[in-house]
Order: C-alpha cells, then structure tokens, then sequence
C-alpha cells in the first residue's frame, strides 16, 4: 500500500507500532491523512501469543477497510462448524466444589464431574461477519504491516518527552530517547500500558496502571499433544475452567496447530518491577494443585512458563489535551485485564472512532474538536470494560459477592453479561462522534 498523498493541513505522529497503532495508521490511510508512526522497538512486534476478538471488534475491522478483514481471516483459528457461535464451553475445573462423591449440582441436575462441560456461552448471530476465531498476536500483526507503507514507519524511537513548538505554528515537537526529534501536528498515543504518552498528557502517577489483584500463567500446547491429553472436542474449541481463585482459558490458535493456553491466579500483590517474569513447573503447578486431572493435565503440557502480572488503569479524566495536542488509544488510554477478551478489540474501535472522525477535519482547529468527540464517545463505553472486566475475573474465580461458587448464579450472568460489548452499533456510534464535532464548530 502506497503512503497517502497529502490532502490535510496537518501531520500526526503515531507513538507506537502495535495492533492498535498500525490499525490506526490503516484507517487514517483511507483518509488521506499524512502521519508518521514512531516504533520503539527495532522493528514491529507484539508480545504474547493468543488474542480473542469478539463480533464488534470483526465488525470495526470491516467497516476500517476490507483489507484488514482479509488480514484477520487469514490467521485467524475458527472452531468446529459446530461450535462456531460459541465464545466459551463452561466448565469447573477446580476439584474442591465437587463433594465426596467428586461430583456437583448444577441447574438442578447431580452428578455433573469436574472437567464436564456445564453450559455454552453463545455469540450474537455472526453469519453476517463469517465467524469469530483467535489469532497469534504475532502474525495478525504481520498481516497489518503487509498494509502499511514501509514510507511511513521510523523505528528505534522511544519517546520521551513532548513539548510546544517554538516557532509560533503550535505544533508539538516529540522527543526521543536517541537525542533526535520530530514536529507534528498532534500525537496519537498507541504506546500500551505503560504508555509514555499518557504520563505525559495527565502529568500524574495516579494515573498510572495497578495492579489487578490476578496474575496469568500463559504457554502453548501443540494441538497433537492437547487432543491425546483431552480429546479433539475440547482440545479444538475454545473453553473455560473455573475455581476458586483462579481459572484456566484455552482455545486453538495457528490454524489449530496451537492450543493456547491462559491459566489465572490471585495474588494479593505484585512487588516485582518486571511484570513478566519466568517460573519453574513447580511454581506453576502449586497454584493448581487443589484442580482436578482435566486442568491439570493442561498446565503440565504447557511448553512455556511465564507468569504475567495483570494490571489496569485508573479511568483517566480525559484521553486528549489540546497544549500540546495529545490524543490518548487502545491501552494507553484504558488497559483493561483480559477476562472479557476485549482489550485489543476496544483499541480497534477507538481506531475506527477516531480515524474516521480525523478523516472529517479540514483544519488544525478541526483536530480539538475531533478529539473532544472522540473522547466524549469512547471514554464512557472502554472505561466500562475495565471495570466489568475485573468483575468478571472475581467472577471466573468464585470471588463475587451474591454468587461465590453458584454456578447457576454464574451461568445467569455469564450468558448476558457480554451482550452491551458484542452488540454496539459502530456506525451509530460514528455519526453520534459526528454530530457532536459539528456542533462544537
């Protein structure tokens, strides 16, 4: 894809070249609009390996472009044909809700075994979008890059500080850690969690991430191993085991060669300054050795330990400033924990948001009305996922006042619970952004 040819009176920075910078950079293409992303890294990358989008994030990659689409279906991992509305089978996996016998009641039925599967949670009708599948962080991101120009792209640049212009246009001027600088119109913060952009914007630590109170074991299974250890239904589609301070995620990724794996776990601190951090099976097993045979079959087949520390966001005041123009995406705005799935596809919506209501400026002064709307509109709904997604990760471990271990209580609000995020009209949304930046003019 060829770099756009300048038809706006302004220049954006991208800071940071993730899922969520690149998606920005893809919608802003189909705009026209000139911008340059600034990458840390040496070059584009992610970290971790399975990501989940739910129907609204497909529905914001067909409405940025089809281009991205097609990148999405070519990594992704659908299930069965079977199982192809289904986001999660439920299950128990934690052998203490069993009794004597090793069995439990569930709606109304005894006898139901650690490891059955209790219940299935459904998408919304999905035919329209061809199917919701995992991906590898990874090669979605290398299919991204195949639709940015390598034109746009400055790697090596981490940025540092942001200042005002000097010379009277009020742009801002970025400035790296390699002593270098470069002069924009606005910044588009796209750097993640710890986001640089953001500290500098809000000018505050109490605004920085905290911890979660849940850390995550995460590894891979090869999907022959996974089928021999648990048959090819479970193995092959995606489910969901819960305990008591813990549950354990699994779904197939790579085209189903890949059985991805995420294993929870309370702490009541995380005192590391490393938020990932290597561990010994053994340490991995002690936080699952109460978990019946099914859970802890998975866990031992994982090829990798790493445990990551899960922090989130204080909900921000606001995601953009006008002195100097910053405007705040994705997880540099609102890091979310991942127990709803859906910190990367708020990230695409916001590019879809913010992207299009760019696409509408005609001048500089078009830029804070647009970030004013974009504001308006999607810091209520992301800041709403970081929150319910914490409950449900109390949820998922039997840590929620009014149901505890009440699987019954916990199928009622699993079933529902997801249907104000899978279920967003976008384009309603995108003329709502609209009409508010017009009438701010």
């Amino acid at each position: 894809m060829s770099a756009p040819s300048p038809t706006k009176p302004f220049n954006l920075a991208i800071v940071g070249g993730g899922i969520t910078g690149l998606t920005l950079a893809i919608t802003l293409l189909q705009h026209n609009v000139p911008f340059t992303v600034y990458e840390s890294a040496a070059q584009f990358g992610e970290i971790g390996a399975g990501v989940g989008f739910g129907p609204n994030a497909v529905v914001a990659m067909m409405l940025i472009s089809p281009l991205m689409k097609e990148a999405y279906n070519r990594c992704r991992t659908l299930q069965w044909e079977s199982k192809r509305g289904v986001w999660f089978g439920a299950r128990v996996g934690d052998r203490r809700k069993a009794g004597d016998d090793g069995t439990f009641e569930h709606g109304g039925q005894p006898g139901v075994k650690i490891g059955d599967q209790m219940f299935e949670v459904f998408y919304p009708n999905i035919d329209h979008i061809g199917g919701v599948g995992g991906v590898h962080r990874a090669h979605f991101l290398d299919q991204l890059v195949k639709l940015v120009p390598k034109s746009v792209a400055r790697f090596g640049k981490r940025l540092v500080d942001i200042s005002k212009a000097s010379d009277g246009s009020e742009d801002v001027v970025l400035h790296f850690a390699d002593g270098t600088t470069a002069q924009h119109t606005a910044v588009l913060g796209c750097d993640g969690i710890k986001s640089q952009t953001r500290k500098i914007l809000l000018g505050s630590d109490e605004w920085n991430a905290v911890f979660s109170g849940k850390c995550a074991y995460r590894g891979l299974v090869p999907m022959p191993k996974a089928i021999e250890l648990l048959g090819e239904e479970k193995a092959m589609n995606s489910q969901i085991y819960f305990g008591y301070h813990g549950h354990i995620l699994t779904f197939p990724i790579e085209k189903g060669k890949t059985m991805n794996v995420v294993a929870f776990a309370s702490r009541e601190s995380w005192t590391s300054t490393d938020w990932v951090a290597r561990v010994s099976k053994e340490e991995l097993m002690a936080d699952f050795r109460t978990w019946g045979p099914t859970a802890t079959a998975i866990i031992s087949a994982m090829e990798r330990h790493d445990v990551w520390a899960l922090f989130d966001h204080p909900p921000a005041p606001t995601y953009y400033g006008t002195q100097p123009r910053i405007c705040l995406v994705g997880d540099a705005a609102h890091a979310t924990t991942p127990h709803q799935g859906s910190g990367a596809g708020m990230g695409i919506e916001d590019c879809y948001i913010l992207g299009n209501l760019i696409g509408e400026a005609n001048s500089v002064e078009d830029l804070d009305r647009v970030f004013r709307a974009y504001d308006e509109v999607r810091r209520p709904r992301t800041q709403g996922i970081v929150r319910t997604s914490r409950e449900a990760g109390r949820l998922w471990d039997f840590e929620l006042e009014d149901h505890g271990d009440d699987v019954d209580a916990l199928q009622r609000n699993m079933e529902t619970r997801m249907h104000w995020i899978w279920n967003i009209d976008l384009a309603g949304e995108l003329d709502r952004a609209k009409a508010i930046f017009r009438q701010s003019a």
